[in-house]
């Protein structure tokens, strides 16, 4: 009688993946303590292939390859349409990442019942709730159509044969972190189980020509659970932004084959469901407070889309012998080198004062066009004077103090001035690229210096 083979196992990372033959305390790949868990390795000859027995694999050239535009489905969702560079793409697999509760079942409830009808079949696949919660949900949202079907699963070879005989049109996965392959022995979730379930389901979009939705877990420190190939198996990665504190969600494309990755949705929470938000510069200032020191408004860029965003500052005398330095909403390295800034090349003293600035409303700003009003916002509350509340300033602060140029800045302007403010700072040397305007004051400054002489003069 033959030997059994014995099986082997190995201990992977479940932060980073890792791999090792021995137990580790600490990741050498990442760092983390206590993150090693024992795997059994699949049995020699299991194969991944998609490819029927027997049929053959020919190679295309790539001159004889026919070139289709991309067919995409558009949803009711006007800003999920954008951020995905006009729609869901056939045959791409898509996944969203998210802290919990920050709504990522409810969109894609939302969205599998808006493309729901008699000439499309919608499959959500659930391994979180049970049928009858998904239901639950559904009513709660307000939410009904034909041909939208839920099935409660996270068996990987169930879930395949779901798919084969419904033929959907659409398929969402809720979550990728709960679907097993049941030939490895690991838990779901961990490194192995996510990498492989995903590869069998992109695979099987790609063979079938249907586009898959797929929910993703993130860690604590904010990072996509699971593998980091996770992110490189799927067309597109989307991260859906917000917290319990505020009611509006940001949707960013972190990754986009078929489109920019600079484009962003704003949604708002509310009893019934997810909201688009047309104009987020009015969100953002619905509850700015004018003649008060220490706030300005800055108009950033995300993609093709200008908003406007009010900048809080407090700088105040310090109770500790290191003064604090704390930052909401922008880079804290950012809001160092600014304050370098300040005190180098304009003589604003800050060493014996604490300073706090906040992006108002939580959002979160890495264009460095906000740097001219974060600066403005600072001196403005140190000095106790109240910058004009109908002013816009936007510029790139360099470390010599010159205000560089910022790109697109007629967008900025235009959007400025439809939200009624009558004047704007930009650098000198957008000058020429800037057309005349009726509706707004245009004021180019060259310096740090320039900008301040211009607000508190």
């Amino acid at each position: 009688m033959p030997k059994a083979k014995k099986e082997k196992t190995q201990f992977t990372c479940q932060t980073c993946g890792h791999v090792s033959l021995r137990w580790i305390g600490r990741c050498p790949g990442c760092q983390a303590w206590n993150s090693f868990v024992e795997e059994v390795q699949p049995a020699a000859g299991l194969s991944r292939s998609t490819t029927p027995m027997g049929a053959a694999i020919v190679p295309v050239e790539l001159s004889q390859v026919v070139f289709e535009d991309h067919q995409r489905t558009t949803t009711n969702l006007d800003e999920l349409n954008r951020v995905l560079g006009g729609g869901i793409v056939t045959g791409s697999v898509v996944l969203v990442g998210g802290d919990p509760g920050v709504g990522k079942s409810t969109l894609m409830l939302q969205i599998g019942a808006s493309l729901a009808s008699a000439s499309y079949r919608v499959l959500y696949i659930t391994g979180e709730e049970s049928v009858r919660q998904a239901k639950l949900r559904a009513d709660r949202l307000g939410v009904s159509a034909d041909n939208f079907y839920i099935f409660a699963e996270t068996n990987l070879n169930q879930i395949e044969d779901a798919i084969e005989q419904f033929s959907p049109a659409l398929v969402v996965i809720d979550s990728i972190q709960t679907v097993y392959q049941p030939q490895f022995e690991s838990s779901p979730g961990s490194i192995s189980q996510v990498r492989e379930c995903a590869l069998a389901l992109s695979q099987l979009a790609k063979r079938k020509n249907i586009p898959i939705l797929m929910v993703g877990h993130v860690t604590k420190d904010g990072y996509l659970a699971g593998p980091k190939v996770l992110e490189h198996m799927v067309d597109v990665l989307l991260n859906f932004e917000g917290d319990g504190q505020h009611l509006y969600r940001i949707l960013r494309a972190a990754k986009n084959r078929f489109g920019s990755t600079r484009e962003f949705g704003v949604f708002e929470m509310k009893q019934d469901g997810l909201h688009e938000v047309a104009n987020p510069s009015a969100l953002f200032l619905a509850q700015r407070k004018e003649n008060v020191s220490g706030t300005t408004v800055v108009c950033t860029l995300e993609g093709t889309r200008p908003f406007l965003v009010e900048i809080q500052a407090l700088a105040t005398p310090t109770s500790y012998g290191t003064p604090q330095r704390t930052a909401t909403g922008i880079d804290g390295k950012r809001l160092s080198l600014l304050l370098a800034v300040l005190e180098k090349r304009v003589g604003l003293r800050l060493s014996g004062s604490d300073v706090f600035v906040n992006a108002a409303g939580g959002v979160k700003i890495d264009e460095p066009s906000a740097d001219l009003g974060i600066l403005v916002a600072i001196a403005s509350s140190h000095h106790d004077s109240v910058v004009d509340p109908h002013a816009v300033i936007i510029g790139e602060i360099g470390l010599t103090g010159e205000i560089r140029a910022v790109p697109q800045v007629d967008k900025r302007i235009k959007e400025a001035a439809k939200l009624g403010f009558d004047k704007i700072i930009i650098p000198k040397h957008n000058a020429n690229g800037v057309a005349s305007s009726k509706s707004i004051k245009v004021v180019k400054v060259e310096r740090v210096q320039d900008a301040l002489e211009e607000v508190f003069n």
